[in-house]
């Protein structure tokens, strides 16, 4: 991020809402534009499966769905220790996103427990405005989690391309969020953002670090940097001194309907935060917002994405089939090989013990999702889904209960507008 305050650089002049804002050569986001063209691979995938689809599978209903039910078609992002491609579902042809984590990295960064959580959660919801997850499933070296495929880009990739949202789009942003954050709210969970308990000043953290985090995202997009100068390593109290001491310096050229509604997000004390639905449909500046049309996608976003293009960085994909020792499209067949590895191993590798009991117990304790068959069944009964149809959006649901906080979805949080 860079700093704020009197020694952060001018803000640019603002092109056209949707535009590549200039390049600052000091700037490190700037990075080149992908070469990869999202419709040229397209249409080539469309004609090799043209033959697939005519014999299309049919899976057993009753058969918990697995790896051979997805066709790999490529990579698109990464995390520390997961990898998201594009998939298709080989008997409905549709397209979804997959993250692959595997299960020998997680134990031995003590993350498993974290997955298991995330999963859990993930597969309690389902909102207009979050990626949700249609099935989870496991094999020797991984986990799975196929969610819903986002091809707008996600936003950081974006701010990396010098896009200059404008003030609109930007603010229907947050609304887009603040209707996710009100329903995750009545689901008594904290949206999936990593914060210390500095932001609170308490040992832990409540849903108004939400609000504040839209706040951060929002001036980001705006100004193309942070509103503070935060790295992963500062310790607790500095950051507690900084937020204390250093205010926050918006942009002359903005609006005062925009810095109005982001100081109410950047408030650091929770208790004058800006930090529910009902607050934020008070906000003079939002008074127009038709929040049921803002639900059902009826509000026409001002930045919609190259659908021509594929919005992510190409290496991923080189990097999966160049530089990965264990490639996702040879799994097959390294799966078969370590089988018939295992069976001629001798006892004499005890040191791998407890390595094989972490993976016995995630193999016994990992929990096969598929929501299209539990839509199917739901159906059926004609018992609706929970989820925000089933409720007010309007009126958030007061937290009766301990708050449960989430973990990190890989790729975007980019609301609509094909975001993410």
């Amino acid at each position: 991020g860079r700093p704020a305050g009197p020694e952060a650089p001018p803000a640019l002049p603002p092109p056209a809402a949707g535009q590549p804002r200039a390049r600052d050569a000091g700037d490190a986001r700037t990075q080149p534009r992908p070469l990869f063209q999202w419709s040229k691979w397209k249409k080539r995938m469309g004609s090799s499966m043209s033959a697939a689809t005519a014999r299309r599978p049919v899976f057993d209903d009753k058969e918990d769905v697995n790896f051979d039910h997805f066709q790999i078609l490529r990579a698109i992002g990464k995390g520390s220790f997961g990898k998201v491609c594009i998939v298709q579902k080989r008997d409905t042809e549709k397209m979804y996103a997959m993250k692959y984590m595997n299960k020998q990295q997680c134990i031995e960064r003590d993350e498993v427990r974290n997955v298991f959580r995330e999963l859990e959660i993930l597969q309690e919801v389902e909102h207009v405005f979050l990626v949700n997850l249609w099935y989870s499933f496991q094999d020797e070296e991984d986990m799975f989690m196929v969610v819903d495929l986002l091809l707008g880009g996600d936003l950081r990739y974006h701010l990396q391309q010098n896009v200059q949202f404008s003030e609109d789009t930007v603010r229907l942003y947050i609304c887009e969020m603040a209707l996710a954050l009100d329903y995750l709210r009545s689901q008594h969970i904290i949206h999936p953002e990593i914060f210390h308990s500095f932001v609170n000043g308490g040992s832990g953290y409540s849903f108004e670090v939400d609000w504040w985090s839209v706040g951060v995202m929002a001036y980001e997009l705006l100004r193309g940097w942070r509103p503070y100068d935060i790295h992963s390593g500062n310790a607790a109290e500095s950051l507690v001194q900084l937020f204390s001491t250093v205010s926050v310096q918006y942009a002359p050229t903005w609006s005062k309907e925009t810095v109005a509604l982001l100081r109410k997000l950047l408030t650091v004390n929770p208790e004058h935060r800006l930090s529910c639905l009902q607050d934020m449909q008070a906000v003079p500046s939002l008074a127009a917002v038709l929040w049921g049309d803002l639900m059902q996608k009826r509000v026409e976003p001002g930045f919609v994405p190259n659908k021509g293009r594929l919005h992510c960085d190409p290496t991923f994909e080189l990097e999966e089939m160049i530089l990965e020792s264990r490639p996702l499209h040879k799994k097959k067949k390294r799966l078969a090989k370590n089988k018939s590895r295992d069976n001629s191993r001798d006892s004499s590798q005890s040191e791998n013990e407890y390595l094989q009991d972490c993976l016995d117990a995630i193999q016994q304790d990992f929990v096969i999702f598929n929501r299209e068959k539990l839509k199917r069944s739901q159906d059926l009964t004609n018992e609706p889904l929970p989820g925000p149809e089933t409720r007010d959006a309007a009126f958030p649901v007061e937290d009766s209960q301990a708050e449960r906080s989430a973990l990190p979805m890989c790729g975007s949080i980019c609301p609509s507008a094909g975001s993410s």
